[in-house]
């Protein structure tokens, strides 16, 4: 499916100084109960691996199905494998698809530009990394997401945001006890807020730049392992519609090997790939 500038792209006001006071307080709420809950209940062994695991299986629907897929569409799948991709990414408690992916194509037209609601370079890494989601005009829904909104099963993820993370949360204790709660999912969610806030804050200043795009985005093997991929930022932004962001054998992208792994399923398929010309690109601009 392509879609049109207007589809990817939903403009947005610039970033206003007004906070969500009550978001704020759930947020810090929800980092102290997941840092003083772990002491309380200790760590078991079930609860450490339980937290590793959430934290990537989150990581490839945060990146599979938040990025690759409802914001930038670079594969095709079932209604019904959306849905799992939709929910899957809400159990991150990162609010809801539409929304997400809203910010994110906003992201792309404004990328480091005054108007980019997450600029580290207009407005410094706090702002970029966690600062920017404080802000009441960054809650609204945006109704220019028409590609999805049309979905009745995407308005009912977006509708009920967190309730996905929830189901997971009671999951955890009901198998792992208060272990599985405090460490399992709730330690873990904090860490998967921050792996993938880094390609905000991060990877618009750390790294190394292949291609001259308009923004300074970044490439970093580093952030690209915590965040199953992410990391080839610098690559992203130049073409914004692959499945693939590794653009190398040798950048690791383990988001397009699963995906290619689902692929030989018939569970995706279309994987869009990178033009001979951006690789061409970039060996010009290595010479």
């Amino acid at each position: 499916m392509e879609l049109k500038e207007e589809q990817i792209f939903a403009t947005t006001p610039k970033p206003k100084a007004k906070t969500s006071v009550p978001f704020v307080i759930r947020f810090v709420a929800f980092h102290l109960i997941a840092v003083f809950g772990s002491i309380y209940a200790g760590v078991t062994q079930e609860a450490l691996f339980c937290c590793i695991a959430l934290y990537f299986i989150r990581m490839f629907g945060v990146t599979a199905g938040y990025h690759r897929y409802f914001s930038h569409r670079s594969f095709k799948t079932s209604r019904g494998f959306a849905f799992v991709l939709g929910f899957l990414a809400q159990t991150s408690a990162q609010r809801g698809i539409i929304w997400w992916a809203r910010n994110h194509r906003h992201h792309h037209r404004f990328s480091d530009q005054e108007n980019d609601m997450h600029s580290p370079v207009h407005y410094g890494f706090w702002h970029s990394h966690v600062g920017w989601i404080f802000k009441q005009e960054n809650h609204a829904t945006n109704k220019n997401v028409k590609d999805l909104e049309k979905k009745w099963e995407l308005r009912l993820l977006e509708k009920y945001p967190f309730t996905p993370a929830w189901i997971l949360g009671v999951s955890t204790y009901l198998l792992f006890d208060w272990s599985g709660l405090f460490f399992g999912f709730f330690f873990s969610t904090v860490l998967l807020f921050h792996g993938t806030f880094t390609i905000n804050s991060l990877a618009h200043v750390w790294g190394s730049r292949r291609f001259k795009t308009t923004d300074d985005s970044r490439n970093n093997w580093f952030l690209a392992l915590i965040t199953l991929g992410e990391g080839w930022h610098n690559n992203h932004h130049r073409y914004m519609n692959s499945a693939r962001q590794g653009f190398y054998w040798w950048e690791v992208d383990i988001t397009f090997y699963i995906l290619k792994l689902l692929s030989y399923i018939g569970i995706v398929w279309d994987l869009r790939k990178v033009p001979a010309k951006v690789y061409a690109e970039a060996q010009l601009q290595s010479e």
